[in-house]
Parts: structure tokens; sequence; C-alpha cells
């Protein structure tokens, strides 16, 4: 089995699958290979979408991998669109790697449609952030498993989780891909349990593509380090054990757990992301010393975030009594907004309390905290303005509408699009990017879960 060929062999995608795409691809697959390939309705969206699951091989172990686990997320659609065909057309690697594989492209259909608009390009900052959707925490599929911890009682899974509930319990999978990708950075890992052998492999299937490794700050303050850019994977309890420490309050956490903590609640299971930015900038890589303390820079992050999140309060305030229950778009953005306003003193007294943090910050965590941030701030200003579009559209099909809502709403709408717009272009002005081939990063999600699932067949 010629592992470099797979990874060499990954065409050149100019542009990202829509969800009727993905599901007539996963449907032509099974009509070539029907002896190999079986296509399965797994279950159903919320608004009734089928989620279509593969079924490809026939090993003594079990494999799930599933992609759009965040709706804006679609390069491991891409990942599983090249590795299924590869898999029914190469008897060598399937019968090698000994698992049958479960794969499903689209986990989150509804959220994967309200997204299309920058699948074709142009692949901007600004185009990404004017159509840009991701929901809420409970109602992300990857974040709504269930929990009993502490005071944090999750028991409201969406139809998309327990799809993937019922798939866990029935395959009791060995290994478990769930396909994420970031915005911008560097390439990084999660995985469940610390194998060091496993580090080098994963870190070289990006330094191969010439794309860089995150090594500036986690996502999250209490995430456990692994190796530089490799990390375990975070859980809610890590989530709620940090607010409760550094806020001295009972966390306000509305959502599940991760799919990786509800499958090592049934099997025994190893789960593997791979994070993977659209947009590169080489400063996220530099680990030179730059003219800050760590902790000036954690602060200066802080204050830029509070600035930014008052300002969209301050857009929405004056139409907050029109926005409708069912509008996707503002229930984010309002919880960013009370998380910024809420959950920052517990990120200040985080810096404040560790000597650590007066050293001086390497040029990759000032990167992180100047500048990565204001471009995934931005996207919140994004889904602002679609709050005002989404509302204005629906008045508009009204016969009795309101016109005075109607007014704010459009007057607001105007107000987010100029503030999006100027702020897009100080943002290219401020970073040096650019937007990734897909195939780069298909690359390297198929050959880290290459590398994963080697090592689960040997070792386990």
């Amino acid at each position: 089995m010629n592992v470099q060929s797979i990874i060499d062999n990954v065409p050149d995608y100019k542009d990202f699958l829509t969800v009727d795409e993905m599901d007539e691809s996963c449907r032509k697959l099974a009509r070539e290979f029907p002896d190999i390939v079986t296509v399965f309705e797994a279950g159903r969206s919320r608004k009734g979408h089928p989620i279509l699951c593969m079924k490809i091989g026939d090993g003594s172990k079990n494999a799930l991998c599933f992609a759009c686990p965040h709706p804006n997320e679609p390069i491991g659609a891409m990942t599983l669109e090249y590795f299924s065909r590869v898999l029914a057309e190469n008897n060598e690697l399937r019968e090698g790697l000994g698992f049958t594989w479960y794969l499903i492209k689209c986990i989150d259909p509804d959220g994967v449609r309200l997204n299309e608009n920058w699948f074709k390009g142009p692949f901007t900052v600004y185009n990404y952030s004017k159509n840009y959707y991701r929901p809420i925490g409970y109602e992300q599929v990857e974040w709504t498993f269930p929990i009993d911890y502490k005071e944090l009682h999750f028991h409201n899974p969406l139809p998309e989780t327990k799809t993937l509930m019922k798939l866990i319990e029935e395959t009791q999978p060995k290994f478990m891909y769930s396909l994420h990708n970031a915005g911008f950075g560097g390439a990084y890992w999660y995985i469940t349990h610390d194998y060091p052998e496993l580090y080098e492999g994963l870190r070289n299937s990006s330094i191969k593509q010439g794309i860089p490794l995150n090594l500036g700050e986690p996502e999250e303050p209490f995430i456990t380090k692994f190796s530089p850019a490799i990390f375990k994977n975070m859980t809610i309890a890590e989530a709620y054990d940090f607010i409760e420490k550094y806020s001295g309050e009972k966390p306000n956490i509305k959502n599940g757990t991760s799919s990786s903590d509800y499958a090592g609640t049934v099997t025994e299971c190893f789960t593997l992301l791979t994070e993977l930015p659209y947009f590169f900038d080489s400063r996220i890589e530099d680990m030179s010393e730059s003219d800050m303390t760590r902790k000036e820079a954690i602060l200066k992050s802080v204050e830029v975030s509070q600035a930014h999140f008052a300002h969209l309060d301050q857009i929405l305030q004056g139409i907050r009594p029109y926005i409708q229950k069912e509008n996707p778009f503002v229930k984010l953005v309002e919880e960013v907004i009370q998380y910024i306003r809420e959950g920052s003193e517990a990120k200040i007294k985080w810096a404040e309390s560790d000597p650590e943090f007066e050293k001086s910050a390497k040029m990759a965590e000032v990167f992180d905290n100047l500048y990565a941030s204001k471009f995934y701030n931005g996207l919140y200003l994004g889904l602002t303005v679609r709050t005002c579009e989404y509302e204005i559209e629906r008045l508009q099909l009204l016969e009795n509408r309101d016109e005075e809502a109607l007014n704010k709403l459009k007057e607001a709408q105007e107000i987010g699009e100029k503030f999006l717009e100027d702020y897009c272009n100080v943002l290219e002005t401020e970073l040096d990017y650019t937007f990734i081939p897909i195939r780069k990063l298909v690359r390297i999600q198929v050959e880290s879960g290459l590398l994963v699932a080697n090592y689960i067949r040997d070792n386990w």
C-alpha cells in the first residue's frame, strides 16, 4: 500500500461541494461500485433532509468519519469525497487498512446550506465573513451530546446528533474522525490519547504541503497541550471547571459535550480532529520574541474584543424587538456578546495569575491575540448583517408589514454592512494572507487519518 501515492493523487479541487452535490456524489459512487459501497439514510436533519452514510469495506474494526460537524467547515467533505472514492477503487488500500468505514460527508445539511454562498468563491476575508454561518452551541451537532457534570445537565441532542449517537452505539468504532477545520492560522490536531509516536508524522503531513503549524495560543486556555500543535480533545467539563475557577460562579453553559467525549463513554475509541485553516499568514509560525509580554497580548485581545462586541450590541439594540425567534443568524452573536461581557473577567484573571505570562510573547502568540482574533470577531459582524437581512426579507413578503420595523432593520443593515466593508478593508491591510489550495488541505487530512488508522490497526 503506497500511502504517498494516495496523498499525491488528490485532485486540484477549485471549490467546495454543495449539499446537493455531496448527496449526488455519494449515490454515484454506490452506483459505480455496488458490491463495495452501500449508501443508507442514517437519519434526517431538523428540516427533514436525509443524512447519507456510505459503508465501505468489511474489515474487523469499524471507523466512523463525519464531515461538516460545524456547517462552515467543508474541507472534511472534500476529504471524504476523495477518500471514499480511493477506498472503493483501491482493493489493496481497503483491505490493508482492515476497517469497515462509515463515512458521512455532511452531518449538518441545513446549516451547510446557509454557507453555500461562499463555497464557490471568491475566497476572500470579506466574502467568507459576509456569507458565514455557524449555529449557537446548543444547535451545533458537535456540541450537543448528553452530559451530566456538576450542575450541567444536557439531554437535548439534535436529530443530527442522535444520528451520530446511534451510529456510535451500533458500530462501536475503534477510530472516529471528526473532520473539522479552522478559518485562519495554521494546522493543529486534537486527539483523545497521548501517543507521542504519532506526533512527528502528523506535523509532517502539514509541513510537506507548505502549511504552517499553529504554534500560537490554544483555542481555549484550559486545553491540554500534548506537543507543539497537538492537543488533547477538549471536553465541556474542562470548560465548566475553568469558568468556575476563574469567575467564582456557576457557569452558564447551555450546550452538551462533544462527539469524542460521548464516544468514550460508549466504547474504547480513538478520536482525531485535524484543524486546518482556509487562510494563511506566515506570522502564525513565527517563534521569535516580540516586544510584548504574553499577558499584554492577551489583555489587548480582550480589550479589542470587548469594544467590537459592544459595537455589535449597539447595532442590535434598536432592532431586537423585530428579530424573530427562528432567525438562525442572531443566536450565536447574542451568546458571544454575553460571553465577552461576562467571561472577559475570567480571562483577565487567568492572564494575571500566571508568572509565565510576564515573559516575552512569541510573535505567533501576538499574531493569534491581535490579528487572528480580529478575523474571527469579524465573522460575528457578518452574522449581525445577515440577521438584519433575514428579517428584511421576511417582512418584505408580508402584505401588512410594519414599515417602522422595516426601516429600522434597513438602517441597521446599512450600518452593519458599512462596518463590515471597512472592517475587512482594514484586515486586508493588516493581514498578509493567502487562500490555501483545497488540495493541500485534503492531503493533510487524508494523511493524518491514514497515519492514525494504521496505528490503531497495529496497536489496538
